[in-house]
């Protein structure tokens, strides 16, 4: 990075922690990825310990995701809570329609409003940056609906300077793939389960484990075998790895053991949001149930 934009980011991030200061103490929606541990950051240094990290804890966070949430707020400093969500309770949620991640965080706002008092904090605010306005985010409207603010989006800070901001403070995280919840790996349409996301997880953690490859899905599909079939997607610079015979038959042997009965690699490898694609036949079949797939 050059001294001027070394300056650049300098200047953004005051103004950053500028807008978190006019906010008023703060509790951040934290997941520990780096859109939220940087508004934390930010959130820390306007505020110090008054500044509160919430981290929404259930079935769909990965546990090697909250170690990660643990360790970076620790590293910035901020104080740090764990709020157990009952999402999985709301049938909206677990029926897994196109708008799931609204439930998702209307439940996870409704409770930290609740404790807004015993939280000494006056407002919430979240990690959502610019480009997320562009992909589906049925989160950003129960945002709305709670006046969560997005000091991201205000200050029209899209993810590459937030990843510039990240390594201006120092974060572990800059350069954390992002590693959205685990329902988002079934597909809509298909009910989201304590069972299938545990599945999922154990799934990415074996994929790991034997390629080294960090940034990867494992999809629960839209069909007949929603149930039992793993698809693997991961960039399409690694998918020899994955063919490799010892890596393969160890992958096969080890998604079996979970559970799968199938396991299919996609070609057209790893894309973020992949399932969004589905979206429009998928609405079309819940609101016509006896329409064919």
């Amino acid at each position: 990075m050059t001294a001027l934009q070394q300056q650049s980011i300098a200047l953004i991030a005051k103004n950053l922690v500028d807008l978190l200061r006019s906010c008023g103490p703060a509790a951040v929606a934290y997941s520990g990825g780096v859109d939220s541990a940087v508004v934390a950051k930010a959130a820390m240094e306007a505020w110090g310990t008054q500044a509160v990290a919430v981290t929404a804890v259930s079935p769909s966070l990965a546990a090697s995701e909250l170690t990660t949430a643990r360790d970076e707020a620790l590293r910035i400093g901020i104080r740090h809570i764990e709020v157990s969500t009952d999402e999985f309770a709301r049938p909206e949620y677990r029926r897994n329609a196109g708008d799931r991640c609204f439930y998702c965080k209307d439940t996870l706002y409704s409770l930290t409003q609740s404790k807004l008092s015993e939280l000494q904090v006056t407002c919430i605010v979240n990690g959502a940056n610019l480009d997320d306005l562009g992909d589906h985010r049925p989160g950003m409207r129960a945002a709305a609906e709670h006046s969560i603010r997005s000091p991201l989006i205000e200050l029209a800070i899209d993810k590459k300077t937030v990843r510039a901001l990240a390594h201006f403070w120092d974060l572990s995280v800059a350069e954390k793939p992002a590693a959205p919840c685990l329902a988002s790996r079934v597909a809509y349409g298909v009910e989201v389960t304590e069972e299938r996301v545990a599945r999922v997880e154990h799934a990415e953690a074996a994929v790991r484990e034997l390629t080294g490859i960090t940034e990867l899905r494992v999809r629960c599909e839209a069909n007949e075998l929603a149930r039992i079939e793993a698809r693997i997607e991961v960039p399409l610079q690694t998918l020899t790895r994955l063919l490799e015979p010892s890596i393969r038959e160890a992958l096969i042997i080890r998604l079996h053991e979970l559970g799968f009965r199938a396991v299919t690699l996609d070609l057209e490898g790893f894309r973020s949001g992949n399932l969004n694609s589905s979206l429009p036949l998928v609405q079309l079949n819940m609101n016509n149930p006896t329409r064919s797939p």
